[in-house]
């Protein structure tokens, strides 16, 4: 039995979808790692390992979404309904505010490996700028986007 379009269509954009969760989900894990550590060359460390979840999120976020609207179309779903609509707003939003917290922290990783080339002491200015609450919304926020744009994905309420 030959796989439909559809089925392709699917099985990709959950692909997407794991790839998306995955990296954000890495992502937060060694942000949290980075806000408990003490020295600047552990935030550094944890910091930058976060980086390496961005391709994974970029290209998880691509595929969610082209092939999402392309399962639209193929699946005869309206456009117009609410659970799409949602889903490309909180796709917008999740991709926005994760974008501009992680740009916040590799700020703070920079200055992190600063102190960490200059004696590696704990800082109560790293400290500060680990638990700045606009990073953390931001950060946080996206994750929880992203979350419920996957529960919309799965229940797709009004369909």
């Amino acid at each position: 039995m030959p796989v439909t379009t559809l089925q392709w269509l699917l099985a990709l954009h959950v692909t997407g979808a794991f790839l998306l969760l995955g990296g954000a989900a890495m992502s937060s894990v060694l942000g949290v790692l980075a806000y408990r550590a003490e020295r600047p060359s552990e935030v550094a460390l944890y910091l930058g390992l976060a980086r390496l979840a961005v391709p994974f999120i970029i290209v998880g976020s691509l595929l969610t979404l082209a092939l999402g609207l392309w399962l639209v179309h193929e699946a005869s779903f309206d456009y117009a309904s609410f659970w799409v609509i949602a889903s490309i707003v909180l796709w917008v939003a999740a991709g926005g505010a994760g974008s501009r917290g992680g740009e916040r922290e590799d700020k703070v990783r920079r200055y992190a490996l600063e102190l960490a080339a200059s004696g590696d002491e704990p800082s109560t200015e790293l400290s500060a700028r680990l638990r700045d609450p606009r990073t953390a919304v931001l950060s946080w926020g996206s994750l929880i986007a992203i979350l419920a744009l996957l529960a919309l994905m799965v229940w797709k309420p009004g369909a």
